[in-house]
């Protein structure tokens, strides 16, 4: 063969190699990196924790009476108004208590009425000394002592009729029965002549509202404030949540296998019902929503003391980029579109600190992002994000952007400045990341390649 024909056969071989060379070059760039542009989109945030529904204000009925129980007028379940008929006691002895006490008071009322007459002719015959003043003294003397038995026979009469409807035990308060302790038949005691306090007849409750206490981290407290809206759902009816607001945080916290964690209540319109003390239920507390707002996936988000090797990744001039970060100046402003349920502390440069893993002994609670029900990691202060690096792609060509970031759900962040709706940011792969560079972020992974922004 000759040597020309040897030499075009071998430029024809590297002509059709070419396309495959380019086209493995292309594909190693894309490996490294993909884009995302910045969109507008709602970030929510809420702190998830259990508990169980419970009444609002439960009220222990007690009879003032002694004795046998009649007859029992309501049932477990059963709606009363106030001042309905619960439980009638043993009538008997109150009522033959009455009937002598009104015998006595009429008994005195007629010594009184006696004695003032013998008042009247003992002044008579004392005007014409006829009688010593001795015998006048005296009969003032009857009188008073008359006024006094009226009054201690008009105090019993009182009392016998107090005693007699006693033993009527009437509803204190409009709600439902949720515990009944006795049935007809029983003896009981009096809650006012008992050393015990008296036997517990009933238990009732106003279910219109009720209220959820649950536990809380105390990683995640600082930011649950009062008045914020709180989604309950409860394994009863989970299709269907029901809406309430934090009432308060107790000041006092609860250790529970080295945890420690707050009471918080959450109040709940129950108009129909259907809330029943004792549910379990899941609580999310609304901590921050931001409606519309120009977001980036917190992969594409690099500290200071990080993007230098993400810079070396996508193969940039380390002096060069830091000649763009210092000609990219944060500008402090507000973000675009409607903000709701949100903390009032300060947001700016907020750094984003690492947080342990939850352990598995821990009661169920913690942060939740997006719309998911599982705890995912506690959240902290460092919520409302601060000030990153990131790699934008504008005109064809990579640089480094500043940007101030708001609130984060773990996943994306709010893009406060140096970003608009036009860019594209640059998220690095996980097989790519810097090594050693970033922070462990959730789902395992470090750096670019997780959840979260890195801490510094």
């Amino acid at each position: 063969m000759k040597r020309s024909t040897i030499t075009r056969l071998a430029n024809a071989a590297v002509v059709a190699l070419l396309p495959l060379t380019v086209a493995c070059e292309e594909e190693v760039v894309e490996q490294v990196y993909r884009l995302e542009a910045v969109s507008e989109r709602d970030i929510s945030v809420s702190v998830s924790a259990a508990g169980a529904v419970e009444p609002v204000r439960t009220v222990e009925v007690k009879s003032k009476a002694s004795g046998e129980i009649f007859q029992m007028r309501v049932e477990t379940g059963d709606y009363v108004q106030q001042g309905n008929l619960l439980v009638q006691i043993d009538p008997r002895v109150p009522q033959a208590t009455l009937r002598q006490a009104e015998a006595d008071s009429v008994l005195a009322q007629a010594q009184l009425e006696n004695a003032q007459s013998q008042l009247r002719r003992a002044e008579a015959l004392h005007q014409t000394e006829s009688i010593t003043e001795q015998e006048y003294d005296d009969a003032k003397l009857a009188v008073a002592s008359a006024e006094a038995s009226l009054v201690r026979a008009e105090r019993s009469l009182e009392d016998a009729r107090i005693s007699a409807e006693d033993t009527d035990v009437r509803s204190p308060i409009t709600g439902v029965v949720i515990v009944k302790n006795v049935e007809e038949g029983t003896v009981i005691t009096s809650a006012t002549q008992g050393a015990s306090g008296g036997t517990v007849l009933l238990q009732m409750a106003n279910l219109d509202t009720v209220q959820v206490r649950t536990l809380v981290d105390e990683t995640d407290i600082g930011q649950i404030q009062p008045n914020m809206a709180a989604t309950i759902r409860v394994d009863a009816y989970p299709n269907r949540p029901f809406r309430g607001r934090v009432l308060k945080i107790e000041p006092q916290a609860q250790v529970a296998q080295n945890v420690t964690m707050f009471p918080v209540l959450v109040r709940i319109p129950n108009s129909d019902g259907l809330l029943r003390p004792g549910m379990s239920a899941e609580v999310e507390i609304s901590v921050g929503n931001r409606r519309g707002v120009l977001a980036i996936p917190n992969a594409a988000m690099r500290t200071e003391r990080d993007y230098a090797s993400a810079a070396g990744v996508l193969g940039l001039d380390l002096d060069a980029v830091r000649s763009q970060l210092e000609q990219e100046p944060f500008v402090a402003g507000s973000p675009p579109g409607e903000t709701e349920s949100t903390n009032s502390r300060p947001t700016q440069g907020t750094e984003f600190a690492s947080r342990p893993a939850m352990h598995p002994d821990r009661p169920q609670g913690g942060f939740m992002g997006g719309q998911g029900r599982g705890p995912v990691v506690n959240i902290s202060n460092d919520l409302v994000g601060g000030d990153f690096v990131v790699f934008a792609m504008r005109n064809g060509n990579i640089r480094a952007v500043r940007i101030r970031t708001g609130l984060t759900d773990l996943n994306y962040s709010e893009v406060v400045s140096g970003l608009t709706a036009s860019d594209t940011v640059l998220i690095l792969q996980s097989g790519s990341a810097p090594a050693g560079g970033g922070d462990a972020v959730p789902g395992g992974g470090r750096g670019m390649g997780g959840g979260r922004p890195p801490g510094r």
